[in-house]
């Protein structure tokens, strides 16, 4: 008889050594890195909306600034990008909202931008025979639809006059959503999600990540003295749609072969990777408010 084969590994075995690879358990002294930044994250982001003004534009602004600066390290990766002109513009965009400019300054705005990026690699190709335009140009102003105008969106949501019950029920249940699909997945997390995304989430983590942000939204409106329905509906949405931006956020780092955006928030990455699923919510919540008023 000839040696015996190993036997095949299953779909599931080879999920878990890819979730392995890719998410090492977190014990010990990582665990508690992990967990310390994770109150100051949500300490500073809570006490930031609570005062509201220039206190919460400055923070937003800052994240938003640093996010779109780690969108730009990946997608130079791939693409060549006029980040200069991609960081000041995000910046004019953040100014403008925080100082109650129309919506059509910040229109106005990316459409500069991209004219100077097209204008950059029209001098570009003049002095070197090559230009970059339809990567540069799609790379910049994408960075500034898709991190910009969702923290712009936040800073307008504060001046409703429900903006900080909202904005505080939007952060909550995502971080609820968060912890729960976490801990649920690294536990008993065995059907895999979206393996050729994101090995480590699973369909058990996705469940009760809705579940637990759905619940935050039912707790908060006893804490806000609100009626429960929309804060609930918020919670809901937050469970879904978080969980959708948060693995549109691990293609990008698929394709830039990087496990993390940033090392700036020990035990968490960088910030794009603390609030990839924010950019959703607060854009659908965003545009129900002003759709249904």
């Amino acid at each position: 008889m000839g040696p015996r084969k190993t036997p095949q590994k299953t779909r599931i075995d080879r999920i878990k050594t890819d979730k392995f690879k890719d998410a090492p358990p977190i014990k010990g002294y990582d665990l508690f890195i992990r967990t310390a930044s994770g109150i100051a994250i949500v300490t500073c982001i809570v006490g930031a909306i609570i005062l509201g003004g220039v206190v919460w534009n400055i923070a937003a602004s800052l994240i938003a600034l640093r996010s779109l600066w780690e969108l730009y390290g990946l997608l130079y990766t791939k693409y060549r990008l006029s980040r200069g002109w991609g960081i000041t513009g995000g910046t004019l965009i953040l100014l403008a909202i925080s100082v109650g400019l129309s919506y059509a300054v910040t229109l106005s705005i990316m459409t500069m931008v991209a004219v100077l990026v097209l204008f950059t690699e029209t001098v570009r190709r003049q002095m070197t025979g090559q230009s970059y335009a339809l990567w540069n140009i799609g790379s910049t102003i994408s960075g500034l639809v898709y991190v910009v105008l969702p923290w712009s969106f936040l800073i307008l949501l504060r001046s409703h006059p429900l903006g900080k019950q909202y904005l505080l029920t939007i952060f909550l249940c995502t971080w609820s959503c968060d912890v729960g699909s976490y801990l649920a997945g690294t536990t008993f997390g065995e059907s895999p999600l979206c393996d050729k995304v994101s090995p480590a989430k699973s369909w058990e983590g996705f469940w009760v990540g809705v579940i637990a942000s759905i619940v935050c939204g039912s707790l908060l409106p006893v804490l806000f003295d609100l009626a429960p329905f929309p804060l609930v509906l918020l919670g809901a949405l937050c469970g879904v749609a978080g969980q959708l931006g948060d693995l549109a956020e691990s293609v990008l780092k698929r394709e830039a072969n990087v496990k993390d955006t940033g090392t700036l928030i020990p035990g968490h990455g960088g910030f794009l990777d603390r609030f990839d699923s924010i950019l959703i919510n607060a854009t659908l919540t965003f545009f129900i408010i002003e759709v249904i008023g």
